[in-house]
């Protein structure tokens, strides 16, 4: 049996700040981080392909998709720049506005917060995978699958979600809190590869596009975003597709993706090059029409699949209607979504604990003195920082407040 005051689950980013920041504002309590793998920050390590981009400048209530509004959080906390000078970490930012440690790497970042941990007395324990949460008399007590326990008088839960299970977070915790009638959002891979028929696909794996991507349900535009997308033998990928992951969550298989493959190129534009590079090819076989344009797999695939007649064909027969179908069919190829991406495949979790269930200081109404952060609650942010901003902002308004509500009782 370990007892201590506060006791955070979960020691990922929002778990860590979390932690911090408790022990900041009440520095006589003792505060615990239990995490479930071996070593805190696993996840951490690998955002922003190991460089962590930490936030971003441009910070929108339109980069936050769920039942919280995000932006009225994290206004309440430091500026991304002041959170981290606190823990010795220099920041940069590119032309996008996506925030960097200065080092351009995660390790040196995560080094940081456990340095910050250690100075100021949180303990760790590692290797506790939470079973069960029941209320003690003073407190909660909280079970390990191996029969281990801990008793605290106040609770963080920062267990995150279900995307990336192999980082630590698989959902456990948010499945024993729905056990004990906590209300969940309809819960979904977010930031993810969206899945769709792999005959519409084939031939196109591993090829990458720079184009717009629509998002369309029910005839209407949801969003629209351009950047580079990347086809698998069942997805398309990218950062302006997982940025429209969170709507499949909503909209479920009346969702569409159109890709522009010409977004630098008028409807007139395409056509006209076409035609042109007809008249320069006609002796050559249909496979070679869009040569010059896109790359090979991409070329014929367009062209296989919009005319539908032998790639032996020469392009001589190539006929106006047949231009202005090829034109539509770049500037709108479209893809019906039938699946989310696997949990493996995802960044984050749309779908947590519902906004209603909480206060405004994070605390679950339904359970007093259990307070959350980060991914576990029902809200994700798009590509770009915005979901690691979260879970600092979080962290620290769950942190602050689960301390002075102890600070409280105890005076």
């Amino acid at each position: 049996m370990m007892r201590t005051d506060i006791l955070v689950i979960g020691g990922g980013a929002s778990g860590i700040t979390a932690a911090c920041e408790a022990k900041k504002c009440y520095p006589r309590a003792d505060v615990m981080i239990c995490e479930r793998l071996d070593r805190i920050g696993k996840k951490l390590l690998s955002t922003g392909n190991g460089k962590c981009n930490l936030s971003n400048r441009e910070l929108s209530p339109d980069n936050y998709h769920g039942s919280f509004d995000a932006l009225i959080f994290i206004e309440k906390t430091p500026s991304a720049e002041e959170f981290f000078a606190e823990y010795g970490i220099l920041c940069t930012a590119d032309e996008q506005g996506r925030m960097y440690p200065y080092s351009g790497s995660a390790a040196s970042v995560l080094n940081a917060l456990r340095l910050r941990l250690k100075g100021l007395g949180v303990t760790e324990v590692c290797g506790f995978e939470v079973r069960d949460i029941v209320q003690a008399k003073s407190g909660f007590s909280v079970a390990s699958a191996d029969g281990r326990s801990i008793e605290c008088r106040r609770l963080i839960i920062a267990a995150g979600g279900y995307a990336a299970p192999n980082m630590g977070t698989d959902g456990s915790v948010l499945r024993l809190l729905r056990g004990k009638g906590v209300k969940l959002g309809k819960i979904v891979p977010a930031v993810a590869p969206l899945r769709v028929d792999s005959e519409r696909v084939k031939g196109l794996k591993g090829v990458r596009a720079k184009c717009v991507v629509r998002a369309f349900a029910d005839g209407r535009l949801l969003r629209e975003e351009k950047g580079e997308v990347q086809f698998t033998e069942n997805s398309l990928s990218g950062i302006c597709v997982f940025n429209m992951a969170y709507l499949f969550g909503k909209y479920d298989k009346s969702l569409r993706l159109e890709l522009d493959l010409a977004p630098d190129m008028s409807e007139q534009e395409v056509a006209d090059y076409i035609r042109s590079a007809a008249q320069m090819r006609s002796d050559c076989e249909l496979n070679e029409l869009l040569t010059g344009m896109f790359c090979k797999n991409l070329a014929v695939y367009l062209v296989k699949t919009t005319l539908k007649r032998p790639m032996t064909e020469t392009v001589s027969g190539v006929t106006a209607s047949d231009v202005k179908v090829l034109t539509n069919r770049i500037k709108r190829c479209s893809f019906d979504v039938s699946g989310a991406s696997p949990w493996q495949n995802a960044q984050a979790t749309l779908g947590g604990i519902a906004a209603d269930e909480v206060t405004d200081a994070l605390e679950l109404r339904r359970f007093k003195d259990v307070y959350l952060c980060g991914e576990i609650l029902d809200t994700v942010g798009d590509c770009g920082g915005y979901n690691l901003q979260w879970a600092w902002s979080s962290g620290i308004i769950a942190g602050r407040n689960c301390a002075l509500s102890l600070k409280g009782e105890l005076k």
